[in-house]
């Protein structure tokens, strides 16, 4: 039902300069995406625009350059850096005569195929059909047949196209509450660890930032780690034991990416209330990135997007053995640890983290004791 742009093949990418300062970056990342789909880019067609066009959104020129350049190089794919409309990519289609997807939906072919867990399958298909949603008719030329008879195959009169559109709202619902069953699940297992009392700590970042290098070398775990965008999606979650205060529950969530379809965060959204729920969050930035500043200001965005932006947060820079920089750690004007300089992949500077870790833990201590006796020594009112 989903056309996949993934699976080998050639593509013309396509990136539009709308006076965007980040313009460069996203199309880097644009490549990035596409090789982590494993296609192979021929060729990257640019221009600059004051607004996109209503009907090709690149204009008719740049649709003739396009073609031009599929011509030469015989690509089968076209990916645009922007989000199309359903009635863009159906023109642009009819015109190019070759496929044609957007960002969007290269993402959403990437999730689908890294998801690894049934929770994460169902939560990649839930984003699938909500982004299909919009655009059934696309390609689709029979559903202005209309079908007769009552039961599967629609009612007398409904139309193939009023058909899918039931079948896709139903099975919506069913992966909706599939995904609540397991929210639940979660749910009782948090109530469970806050009854404990035990220091939770997820890490969170942009994509490709070295969230499960780091997370495998604190956790001594074996979660899958490699140098691409999106190379996991799915939580991890291990109990580490540490000296100065006992047990620590550590989560590897999904890394983000600028320009995250809505629908993937919506659906990941149970899966990202690890961030929400989490004593402390510890943001992995890439050291070694140019556009550092800008990923961090990207991950702060949908960290507030999902409700998780006041809970206190430590910047770990890793990579430092790319950067050229020194291990180390800093303190805001409280005297708190707010960034510790590692590089999880040689294991330089992660006591530093050991010791933000154990540091935040004292303080949080320290607050629910004074919190206990707060209400301990709070009169007792009584109205008469």
């Amino acid at each position: 039902m989903f056309d996949r742009p993934g699976g080998g093949g050639k593509a013309v990418l396509v990136g539009l300069d709308f006076n965007d300062p980040d313009y460069e970056e996203s199309l880097d990342e644009l490549k990035q995406l596409a090789e982590s789909a494993r296609i192979e880019v021929c060729a990257v067609v640019r221009g600059k625009r004051v607004r996109p066009d209503a009907g090709t959104f690149a204009g008719a020129g740049k649709v003739e350059e396009i073609a031009s350049t599929c011509q030469n190089c015989q690509a089968s794919l076209v990916i645009f850096n922007h989000e199309l409309s359903a009635a863009q990519q159906r023109n642009l289609e009819r015109t190019l005569e070759c496929r044609v997807f957007d960002r969007t939906s290269l993402i959403l072919d990437i999730f689908a195929q890294r998801a690894r867990s049934h929770e994460g399958k169902l939560q990649v298909e839930l984003a699938q059909l909500e982004y299909l949603a919009t655009r059934l008719i696309r390609g689709w030329t029979h559903l202005e047949r209309q079908k007769g008879g009552i039961g599967v195959r629609g009612g007398p009169g409904e139309t193939q196209l009023e058909m899918d559109r039931r079948m896709l709202r139903e099975r919506v619902k069913l992966l909706k509450d599939k995904l609540a069953k397991f929210k639940q699940q979660r749910d009782i297992q948090r109530r469970a660890r806050q009854r404990a009392n035990v220091f939770s700590v997820s890490l969170v970042g942009y994509t490709n930032a070295g969230k499960s290098t780091l997370f495998n070398r604190l956790a001594r775990a074996q979660a899958y780690a490699a140098d691409q965008l999106f190379a996991t999606l799915d939580t991890t979650t291990r109990k580490v034991f540490l000296p100065e205060c006992g047990e620590v529950v550590l989560s590897d969530t999904v890394g983000f990416i600028k320009q995250l379809p809505h629908t993937l965060v919506a659906a990941f959204r149970a899966t990202l209330e690890e961030a929400i729920q989490a004593d402390l969050l510890l943001h992995v930035v890439d050291a070694a990135s140019p556009n550092r500043d800008v990923q961090i200001v990207e991950v702060n965005r949908v960290l507030a997007e999902i409700g998780a932006d006041n809970i206190p947060q430590i910047e770990i820079f890793n990579k430092i053995d790319l950067s050229g920089g020194e291990a180390g750690l800093e303190r805001d004007e409280y005297g708190r640890i707010c960034r510790v300089r590692v590089s999880a992949l040689t294991g330089e500077g992660m006591d530093f983290i050991r010791q933000a870790l154990t540091e935040h833990h004292s303080r949080r201590k320290q607050s629910l004791c004074r919190s206990e006796t707060e209400i301990e020594t709070e009169p007792l009112k009584l109205e008469y």
